[in-house]
């Protein structure tokens, strides 16, 4: 079942935007605060001037940092796959779930 999208008002460095979203108000609004401190951030540094530029460095830093989470992710899987297949023979033979 698909969860019912509702739609949220963010503030991005002063303009706002609508957003339809299946998250949170909450969540939804704290991504786009996210995305706003980032950009900010970016533009401060005064290495960029241009929003649209800084708008792109902030997407691919927050990819990298999504990139980076998702092998983690998937390197600690693999650890808790190996742990689970390590104790499985501890485990009496009705709780082994082979």
């Amino acid at each position: 079942m698909t969860k019912a999208k509702t739609s949220v008002r963010v503030t991005i460095l002063g303009d706002e935007y609508t957003l339809r979203s299946a998250t949170s108000v909450e969540e939804t609004q704290a991504i786009a605060k996210q995305v706003d401190l980032s950009i900010r951030e970016i533009m401060s540094s005064g290495l960029v001037v241009e929003t649209h530029k800084a708008a792109i460095l902030a997407c691919l830093r927050m990819a990298g940092e999504l990139a980076q989470a998702q092998m983690e992710a998937a390197e600690l899987s693999s650890k808790m796959t190996a742990l689970s297949q390590e104790i499985r023979p501890w485990l009496p033979p009705a709780k082994r779930y082979d």
